[in-house]
C-alpha cells in the first residue's frame, strides 16, 4: 500500500480511529493485523516468509536470553543471522550472482549450470512471485525489516535488550505499518518497549504527526514526482541525450531521491507520532553537510548507524590503527552499496563514498602533519557544502543507473564531465515548468524541516496550514502514485 494513495488515507483513518477506542490489548491486535493487511496489499504470500523469519528470531531471542553457555549464545544467534541473511541473500543477490558467474563463464567460452532462481521455487508458489517477465519480485522492503529483525537478536546477545516474551508485540516490532517496508531501521531498546505502553490521545501530538505527515507528502507528490518526469524522461535513453539534459537530471535526481526517501520518513514517522508511537529521525537536512562524512551523519540515519553499531565496531572499528580503520570504513560503504541492491553500479556508488571517506581522513592527516589550515568562515563553509554536493552527486549517476550496464554510468559521467553549456536542454517540461522545478528545491533548501518548529499551539492556526498544505499538494502534485525508489530495497 503506497502512503501517497487514497487507498493509505482512508486506512490510516481507519485505522488510528480504531486505536483511540480501544484498550491495550485491543490495541496490539489491531496494528499487528492492519500491518499484516498493509503488507499483503503488495504480494500476499510473502507475509508466509515474513512469518517464518518472526518465528524463528522470536524463539531465537528467547533461547539466547536463557542460554548460560557463551557457545551456546553465539550458535543461537548465527542459526538467526543465517536465516534472515540467507533469505535476504537468495531472493535479492542469488540471480546476481549467478549472472556474474556467468559472465566469467561466458568469457571462458564455458556454459554455467546454475539454474535461474524462478527454477529453485517450488511450483505449488512459484505463480505468485513471478512477474510478466517470469523473474521472481523480491519481497517488497525486505532489507529493511530484515536488518530491524537483527538487531533484536544481536541486542538480546549483548544483554541490551531483555528477550522479548510476548509472541504478538514482538511481531509487531517487525512489522509495525509505518516503517514496516522502507524504515527507519529501528532498535529494539527504542521500539519493544512502546507497544507495551499506552499512549493516551493527545491532541498536540496528533497535531504533530500529521503537519510532519502533509509536509512528506509535498515533498514526495509535489517535488520528488515532478523531479522524476524530467530525470526518467533523460536517463530512459541516456545514449540519446547531451551533457547539459544529463546533469540536469543528474542534480534533479538528487533532490528527487532525498524527497521520495525523506518524505517517505516523514510520513512513517508523523503516522506514527498520531498514535503516540517515536520513531527516530532518518534525515536531518543532508545537502547542508561540508564532507561526506557529515553527510553519512544526516541521510539515512537508521541504517548508517545500523552499519556502524553492527558491522563498523564488531570489525575492530578504529581500535586497531589508522589503516585498519580505513579499510573498515571501505567495507561499510561496498557492503551498503550491495545493501541497496544487486548491482555493480551500486558497489560502485558505495565504493565511492568508501574513497571519499578515506581520501578526506588521509588529506586530513597529510594537512595537520603540514601544518595548513582552513578558515572556517561562511565563504569555506559554502564551498564545503557546494564540494560535498558535488561529490554525492557524482555518485547518484551509478545509484540512478543501477539496473543498466556499468559501462553507460561511465558514459553519462563523461557527458557530464565535458558539458558544453551552448547544448541545447531536451525535458518534457517547457521553460515555465523547469523554473518551477528549480524553485521548488530552493524551497525545500530553504525551508527543509522548518515543519517541525512551527507553532501549531494554535488549533486555528494549525487547521490552516494544514489544509492549505494539503490544496497545495493535491492542485500541484504530481498525482501518479508513484511508487517510493526505497521499497525496492
Amino acid at each position: 500500500m503506497l502512503f501517497n494513495s487514497i487507498q493509505f488515507i482512508i486506512f490510516f483513518i481507519v485505522v488510528t480511529l480504531a486505536y483511540f477506542s480501544l484498550s491495550w490489548r485491543g490495541r496490539w491486535i489491531l496494528l499487528l493485523a492492519s500491518s499484516c493487511y498493509f503488507y499483503m496489499v503488495f504480494k500476499p504470500v510473502y507475509i508466509l516468509i515474513l512469518f517464518g523469519t518472526i518465528v524463528i528470531d522470536y524463539y531465537a531471542g528467547i533461547w539466547i536470553a536463557q542460554a548460560q553457555d557463551k557457545k551456546q549464545k553465539t550458535l543461537l544467534l548465527i542459526i538467526s543471522l543465517i536465516s534472515n541473511i540467507g533469505i535476504l541473500a537468495f531472493f535479492k543477490y542469488y540471480d546476481f550472482g549467478r549472472n556474474s558467474v556467468n559472465d566469467i563463464l561466458n568469457s571462458m567460452d564455458l556454459r554455467s549450470i546454475i539454474p535461474p532462481l524462478e527454477r529453485l521455487i517450488p511450483t505449488a508458489i512459484s505463480q505468485w512471485m513471478v512477474n510478466g517477465a517470469g523473474s521472481v519480485i523480491l519481497p517488497i522492503g525486505l532489507s529493511f525489516h530484515t536488518f530491524q529483525a537483527m538487531s533484536y537478536t544481536i541486542e538480546v546477545y549483548r544483554g541490551n535488550q531483555p528477550a522479548e516474551r510476548h509472541f504478538g508485540i514482538y511481531a509487531l516490532y517487525v512489522m509495525f505499518y509505518p516503517q514496516l517496508v522502507a524504515g527507519p531501521i529501528e532498535r529494539p531498546q527504542n521500539m519493544l518497549h512502546q507497544f507495551h505502553d499506552y499512549f493516551k490521545y493527545d491532541f498536540e501530538q496528533v497535531k504533530a504527526g500529521l503537519m510532519q505527515m502533509v509536509f512528506g507528502l509535498f515533498k514526495k507528490i509535489v517535488i520528488a514526482d515532478r523531479l522524476a518526469e524530467v530525470v526518467n524522461h533523460v536517463y530512459d535513453n541516456p545514449e540519446q541525450q547531451n551533457g547539459i539534459s544529463l546533469l540536469v537530471a543528474t542534480v534533479f535526481f538528487a533532490f528527487q531521491i532525498y524527497c521520495d526517501f525523506s518524505g517517505y520518513s516523514d510520513i512513517a514517522i508523523g503516522a506514527a507520532r498520531v498514535m503516540g508511537f517515536t520513531l527516530m529521525d532518518n534525515f536531518r537536512s543532508p545537502y547542508e553537510s561540508r564532507s561526506v562524512s557529515e553527510f553519512w551523519g544526516r541521510w539515512h540515519i537508521s541504517l548508517s548507524t545500523w552499519f556502524r553499531d553492527y558491522l563498523y565496531i564488531p570489525l575492530g572499528g578504529n581500535r586497531h590503527g589508522e589503516y585498519r580503520k580505513y579499510a573498515n570504513q571501505f567495507i561499510i560503504f561496498l557492503v551498503s552499496g550491495l545493501w541497496h541492491g544487486a548491482s555493480w553500479n551500486y558497489v560502485i556508488w558505495g565504493g565511492l563514498h568508501g574513497t571519499y571517506q578515506v581520501s578526506a581522513a588521509l588529506r586530513d592527516k597529510f594537512m595537520k602533519k603540514a601544518g595548513i589550515s582552513i578558515p572556517q568562515n561562511g565563504f569555506t563553509k559554502f564551498l564545503g557544502v557546494i564540494f560535498t554536493f558535488i561529490l554525492v552527486t557524482i555518485a547518484w549517476i551509478f545509484f540512478r543507473n543501477n539496473q543498466a550496464p556499468v559501462a553507460r554510468s561511465f558514459s553519462i559521467l563523461q557527458k557530464i564531465l565535458t558539458v558544453s553549456f551552448k547544448e541545447p536542454l531536451h525535458t518534457p517540461f517547457n521553460q515555465v515548468e523547469m523554473w518551477f522545478c528549480v524553485f521548488l528545491i530552493f524551497f525545500l533548501l530553504i525551508k527543509e524541516h522548518r515543519y517541525q518548529i512551527i507553532p501549531t499551539g494554535k488549533t486555528s492556526f494549525f487547521f490552516v496550514l494544514f489544509f492549505t498544505i494539503s490544496f497545495l499538494t493535491y492542485f500541484l502534485g504530481v498525482v501518479t502514485e508513484n511508487q517510493f525508489i526505497y521499497f525496492q530495497f
